[in-house]
């Protein structure tokens, strides 16, 4: 466990000291989930450089875009890795399909997220099994449901400590960074595409759009898949 002291000391550390700290009480037990979005290879290359002890492992739906499996190579070649990939149970893919068809997420928001349930919640929960730790790629920029998140927080469903390192960085901060290091990223980004999801869930934004306004844009929802839901 950690005590106050030691998360008010993680809490003012600068990123890469936190992600050591964090890593040094729980060395073998934290894990990083990225999406490969950007504020991921921010931390993929963080964990990376100061080769952190931390298993990396990303979720692979089944419906991605082609760019994604792409950076997916470039990243394990750049940083000398080999970033664990989780699917979907085929046969909970086949019933879904076979009930409510290829697209039936469009039909309604519980249509939408027992397909995410199926393609993300449930891998995630396979890929945490035996963690003390999950690290995060939150920004509380992101979404009003992020925006009380803190860096540290106990995950009670899952028993373990979820770590968001980068919860107070800024976009600009982000891009700053992914600049400076030269990290490869989603050419999506460059298009509009500010949170990249599955290929059928996801729209570039127009300027002014909110950052997820582009994630089930057919719907009016909090545009949560389950994996990060902050009650």
């Amino acid at each position: 466990m950690f005590t106050e002291e030691q998360i008010q000391e993680i809490e003012n550390a600068s990123t890469a000291d936190a992600l050591r700290l964090v890593t040094a009480r729980f060395p073998e037990e934290t894990v990083f989930s990225t999406s490969l979005g950007q504020e991921d290879q921010v931390l993929t290359e963080m964990i990376a450089a100061n080769k952190l002890p931390v298993r990396i492992f990303t979720l692979d739906t089944g419906r991605l875009f082609y760019e994604h499996y792409d950076l997916l190579e470039k990243t394990n070649a750049r940083y000398k890795i080999n970033i664990d990939v989780y699917f979907p149970e085929a046969p909970d893919v086949a019933a879904y399909v076979k009930e409510k068809g290829v697209n039936g997420f469009y039909e309604s928001v519980e249509n939408r997220k027992e397909c995410c349930f199926i393609r993300k919640v449930k891998p995630l929960n396979r890929a945490l099994k035996g963690a003390k730790v999950w690290i995060t790629g939150l920004r509380s920029e992101q979404s009003d449901n992020r925006k009380d998140m803190k860096m540290i927080e106990w995950d009670e469903d899952r028993k373990l400590y979820k770590f968001n390192p980068l919860i107070r960085w800024s976009y600009d901060e982000m891009i700053g960074y992914i600049r400076e290091k030269n990290i490869p990223y989603n050419p999506l980004h460059d298009k509009g595409f500010v949170s990249i999801g599955c290929a059928p869930c996801t729209r570039a934004i127009e300027p002014g759009e909110d950052p997820r306004a582009g994630r089930w844009w057919w719907e009016v929802s909090h545009k949560e898949c389950g994996l990060h839901v902050h009650e």
